[in-house]
Formats: C-alpha cells, sequence, structure tokens
C-alpha cells in the first residue's frame, strides 16, 4: 500500500473487534518491558468507538491501522494510534499521527496532545521528530505517562 493512498475513515461499531485485535499486537511489545498490559490494550473498543473519535486504515478488507482521539477540557487528544506489527515501518503511524493533526486543526484546536509510556522511549523519540514537546509527566491509573504536545 502507498501510505499517501492510505486515508483513515471514522470507524463503526462493526470494526471493535478488528481494532483490538490491532491494538494487542501492536502493543504487546510493551508487556514485559512495563510488566503490565499497555493501557490501549485494556480498553473496551465497542465503548471506544461510541463515545470517542476512532478511525482505521483498511487495506483489502482487514484494519491494519487504528486512531483514537478524546475531547478533553483542553483541546483534543491523541489517545491512541496503533499498527499490525507486520506493517509497522511503513508510513502508517504517521499517516494517522497527520490524520490527528488535521482533525485537531478542522475542529478549530491550536494544539494536539498526547501521552505515551515513560518507558516507551522510542515513542517518545518519533513523537519529538514529529515536533511534540514534553509538557508534563504524571502517574495516571498506575502508569507513569509523558505528555506531549504539537502546536498547529
Amino acid at each position: 500500500m502507498d501510505v499517501t493512498s492510505a486515508v483513515p475513515r471514522p470507524a463503526t461499531a462493526a470494526d471493535a473487534a478488528a481494532i483490538t485485535a490491532c491494538v494487542r499486537a501492536a502493543y504487546q511489545r510493551y508487556v514485559e518491558g512495563i510488566g503490565r498490559l499497555p493501557g490501549p490494550m485494556l480498553e473496551d473498543y465497542q465503548q471506544v468507538v461510541r463515545n470517542h473519535r476512532a478511525y482505521v486504515i483498511e487495506e483489502g478488507g482487514r484494519i491494519i491501522g487504528a486512531l483514537v482521539l478524546k475531547d478533553t477540557d483542553d483541546g483534543i487528544l491523541l489517545d491512541n494510534v496503533a499498527v499490525l506489527p507486520s506493517r509497522q515501518g511503513e508510513g502508517l503511524g504517521r499517516r494517522l499521527v497527520e490524520h490527528a493533526e488535521s482533525e485537531a486543526r478542522r475542529l478549530g484546536h491550536d494544539h494536539l496532545d498526547l501521552y505515551t509510556h515513560q518507558r516507551m522511549t522510542g515513542n517518545i523519540a518519533m513523537y519529538a521528530r514529529y515536533g511534540y514537546e514534553e509538557f508534563d509527566c504524571r502517574t495516571e491509573h498506575g502508569f507513569p505517562r509523558v505528555y506531549m504536545r504539537k502546536l498547529l
């Protein structure tokens, strides 16, 4: 798949099981380093799709990437980006982040926030390359998180 042709579409309730499978596969590599299941692996994606802005990228009818955006008091939070491990490194995650940024701008926001586990140092470095800057560190639900923001 040419990443430039990968257009995220809004997720539907029918996508919830495939989103769950995508997220579990994408985050499995972090379980040992964190010592428990990462937060995205604990979500009920039926509820997530119903209550938040969820998007998917599919190829041949199969979901290969997912994005979850949540409205907050301060704007929009990029809550989750997941790409199947077999498709990582192709730019699909970057495409999903770009879609999140575009949605935040479309909704009239001047920044986009995200968080990642403090032990996911590769993610922190990647988001920094994308223009995100750390603005907070806090522990929520037992997870030490690094919050980052990008001005749009």
